[in-house]
């Protein structure tokens, strides 16, 4: 995606973007289906609620633990057909909450969005990263076992390839724990791996926009510290492509275009907003934070990919969990929360590190 002035001024605006449509074959994998999407109340969960209500979907699940914006989500959707929606506030880490959701839905499709992503901040609380990307992913992946679901689509990042923190490995867990269960479950595990989605809550953009709103400087961590960008709407229906053509253990991974100067992107936001960098706006280099890298990559050493029939989205050959994933899994989950700090935050990266071998904290 080639990140236009266009682009960031409908982001910078909250104007969304025409999605093309999808094609017939995609259309009618989620025909009668029940589909269950975690985290539905985040920015890619709530795109993806609006995108499959215009698919032929029975009946659509939309979960989520944050009150407010699952909230702000039923509101949003009332003009649309809500017969065939029920909103439901839970938390992927209750297992309970998961059976009875399963038991009355029975749901044909997941679309597992619900994750904990703010780099900083998991660093300081590994283990709620562990708790939600980890355990939480493993027991939503589990009910999906139990209960015959046909296809669950795991939402993944580029910060799980090469993981330099604490979020990025949780994520590769996860990636490693339903590529591993897809070896021996009858439902179909899919992993969709791609980079930062403008506008996204927390993400750089709003935070641009809020600074340049209080007269700045916007703050950039590094000079050269680049990210790939995609739009919501264009991840989304990229997902929904690849759960539709997904037979199960790929990892997809989408065409994010050329990664994008921060510092150019800085420059740009000032001048669409209508300012001059530096005379009306500065930019301030505040350093990198705990656990960022200066570069993202989609790929890690060693993985190759293979293309698909679209052109976008690529499958890449990614490294298996190891013979003893398992059991190290087991001692990662059974590690219990504790202020006793940094001993045990150092005992759960250890074992994280020792699932996760290329995870290499700074």
């Amino acid at each position: 995606m080639s990140l236009d002035n266009k682009i960031i001024e409908n982001v910078l605006l909250g104007k969304g973007f025409n999605s093309s449509l999808l094609n017939d074959k995609t259309i009618s994998e989620y025909e009668e289906k029940v589909v269950l999407v975690t985290g539905a109340a985040g920015s890619i969960g709530s795109e993806l609620a609006k995108q499959l209500l215009q698919l032929p979907c029975r009946k659509l699940i939309f979960l989520d633990q944050a009150e407010s914006n699952l909230y702000e989500l039923q509101e949003s959707l009332k003009k649309n057909n809500t017969a065939i929606i029920d909103f439901i506030l839970g938390d992927i880490r209750d297992n309970l909450c998961l059976d009875n959701i399963f038991k009355v839905y029975k749901p044909h499709f997941i679309f597992h969005a619900a994750a904990y992503k703010h780099v900083p901040l998991l660093e300081k609380h590994p283990y709620e990263a562990v708790k939600t990307n980890v355990i939480g992913t493993k027991f939503i992946a589990d009910k999906a076992v139990e209960f015959n679901a046909q296809k669950f689509v795991m939402i993944s990042s580029d910060k799980a390839v090469n993981p330099t923190n604490v979020m990025g490995a949780t994520k590769r867990i996860a990636e490693l724990y339903v590529t591993h269960l897809n070896r021996k479950s009858p439902t179909k595990f899919i992993v969709t791996r791609f980079g930062n989605v403008l506008g996204s809550n927390g993400s750089v953009i709003p935070l641009f926009k809020r600074q340049i709103e209080e007269g700045g400087p916007l703050t950039v961590t590094h000079p050269e510290i680049t990210r790939y960008f995609m739009t919501i709407p264009e991840a989304c229906q990229l997902v929904l492509e690849a759960g539709a053509m997904g037979i199960g253990g790929e990892v997809f991974v989408f065409d994010m275009g050329e990664s994008v100067k921060i510092m150019d992107l800085a420059k740009k936001i000032i001048s669409l907003s209508g300012l001059n960098y530096p005379n009306d706006i500065d930019i301030q280099i505040v350093g990198l934070r705990p656990g960022e890298k200066i570069f993202e990559e989609l790929l890690a050493d060693g993985e190759t990919t293979i293309k698909t029939h679209h052109k976008k989205i690529m499958i890449a050959k990614a490294k298996q969990a190891s013979d003893d994933f398992e059991q190290k899994l087991t001692e990662l989950i059974s590690v219990e929360n504790s202020f006793a700090w940094p001993e045990s935050n150092n005992r759960l990266v250890k074992l994280i590190k020792e699932i996760v071998p290329e995870y290499l904290p700074f």
